[in-house]
């Protein structure tokens, strides 16, 4: 019988793509594309990742237009950074990996001080609370005629992101953001045909797909972000992402990846480990907001320990579900982790934390059986985005120098 570890690193097809194995870097924005434009910083990054063996990198944050952003240092799919994009595909193949980028859309959480429309926009209306410090209190509900734009703009992103080289498309489900919000029925309060019962909280989603996908073609690779639950009261429940998933795959997705938690309200859940809060208040600038996360931190940065392959029982249900590729997400840091969940039939395996502690993880994992890598979930990377030099391991901080 094949060696599941071995399995991982043969090279692996997503939708005609030919990937050298099955390990893939994670959509992880890393805070460094100030004034919206690609630093050199940020390539190296994904360059030495592309070094370190990774069969592929996803870049994040690819917002889909400019009031898409999060923030105003986030890059926006135009043509002002197609030369930095187009640098980064070519570093990147010269390694031998393949790029994707992850393309998203903020909705109704923002806080982008460049921000040109009246307010942000979402399903349903209600308080921005990202943006309470900067301006945009307020989000509000799309019109029919906003939705179908908003859908037309996905899809031109899409089409642009395929033009400069990305060999493939992350589209981002999960996590609280655009789409996420009209799937949660936590978010999303529409009485229309896109709000109410699953079927109708997905019909933005799935439109976004269908209009990605006819910018794009039928054999250009597409990969969907879920959530697998909100981890909130009234969000998006396991029992949900099963039938997401088999909506995304009738929707023609290529592969899903399996992850959880939302960023505005538990983003623990995702992240597993020590709490995010204490570097998050050390790093802030705005002093309403360090008294805003000290009262609501302990509510909105729960405790979840962390341990291996800590999503493994509900991304099984979705691959007993799916005969689409499935990609496992959350806690993988070891050899022996590669092996469990390989064994378990899943097509790839996402990998963040690990990556940014140790680069040269698919290289090491390959060749040795007893690999563990040595991110001890500090979580302290994340906490450092919005800082001038954005994120770095701050145990191994100079992983990315220019060599």
């Amino acid at each position: 019988m094949t060696d599941p570890v071995d399995r991982c690193f043969a090279p692996a097809q997503l939708n005609g793509l030919t990937l050298r194995n099955r390990l893939i870097k994670a959509a992880t924005f890393e805070g460094k594309t100030k004034g919206g434009v690609l630093s050199e910083e940020l390539i190296r990054l994904h360059e030495r990742m592309g070094e370190g063996g990774v069969g592929m990198t996803t870049l994040a944050y690819c917002a889909a237009e400019a009031d898409g952003r999060i923030n105003e240092d986030m890059i926006y799919m135009h043509e002002g950074v197609r030369a930095g994009l187009e640098a980064l595909v070519a570093r990147m193949h010269a390694t031998g990996a393949k790029v994707s980028g992850q393309l998203g859309h903020c909705g109704n959480f923002s806080k982008n001080r460049e921000f040109q429309g009246k307010r942000p926009l979402g399903p349903s209306r209600g308080i921005n609370s990202l943006g309470l410090a900067y301006g945009l209190p307020f989000a509000g509900a799309l019109s029919q005629t906003q939705i179908r734009e908003r859908v037309a703009v996905m899809g031109r992103a899409a089409g642009f992101m395929k033009s400069v080289g990305f060999d493939a498309v992350e589209v981002h489900f999960g996590h609280g953001y655009g789409i996420s919000q009209f799937i949660s029925p936590r978010t999303n309060k529409r009485t229309d045909e896109y709000g109410g019962g699953l079927t109708n909280r997905m019909r933005f989603g799935l439109e976004c797909l269908e209009a990605i996908r006819a910018e794009v073609g039928d054999d250009f690779p597409l990969l969907a972000k879920i959530s697998m639950t909100d981890g909130v009261r009234g969000g998006t429940s396991v029992d949900d992402a099963v039938e997401i998933a088999a909506m995304l795959e009738a929707g023609g997705i290529d592969a899903i990846i399996c992850s959880g938690g939302t960023s505005s309200m538990n983003p623990m859940l995702l992240f597993r480990g020590d709490s995010l809060a204490p570097g998050l208040i050390e790093n802030e600038e705005k002093w309403i907001l360090k008294i805003g996360m000290k009262l609501v931190g302990e509510r909105m940065f729960r405790e979840y320990p962390y341990e291996e392959a800590y999503f493994l029982d509900e991304a099984r249900r979705i691959r007993e579900r799916v005969q689409c590729g499935v990609c496992y997400i959350g806690g993988v840091c070891t050899t022996e982790s590669i092996r469990t969940v390989m064994s378990e039939g899943f097509d790839f395996i996402q990998i963040g934390r690990g990556l940014i502690f140790d680069p040269d993880m698919p290289k090491r994992a390959q060749e040795r059986a007893d690999y563990r890598n040595g991110c001890d979930h500090c979580n302290r990377c994340a906490t450092l985005i919005d800082t001038p030099d954005g994120i770095s391991c701050v145990l191994r901080p100079d992983n990315f120098v220019s060599a």
